[in-house]
């Protein structure tokens, strides 16, 4: 913790409480708003419904290397789930296909 933090506690004595950060800077307010699809992210989702539609482990994949993340960085998470299903899953394709042509 920031030893000045400590110390401007340390010279208010007694249970008064004591803002900690600045009114001004409202960068933590940024993401306060609630994720898209239903709550969980655009990653989180596409991994979910990539079950059902493969495809959408790709879309996610190009998602995450356009740094999409850059814009909220709790997507960051749920695009490299995505990132790594697509490659299972590319793989496993690859694998299915050799073993039926050969």
């Amino acid at each position: 913790m920031d030893q000045n933090l400590l110390q401007d506690a340390k010279e208010h004595p007694g249970n008064n409480y004591m803002l900690l950060k600045d009114v001004e800077d409202n960068r933590l307010g940024i993401f306060d708003r609630p994720l898209p699809c239903f709550g969980c992210g655009i990653g989180w989702f596409s991994l979910l419904l990539g079950f059902v539609f493969p495809f959408m482990w790709y879309y996610a994949t190009v998602l995450y290397f356009g740094n999409y993340y850059h814009k909220d960085p709790r997507e960051r998470a749920g695009l490299a789930a995505n990132a790594i299903a697509a490659l299972i899953f590319t793989v496993a394709v690859l694998v299915a296909v050799a073993v039926v042509l050969l």
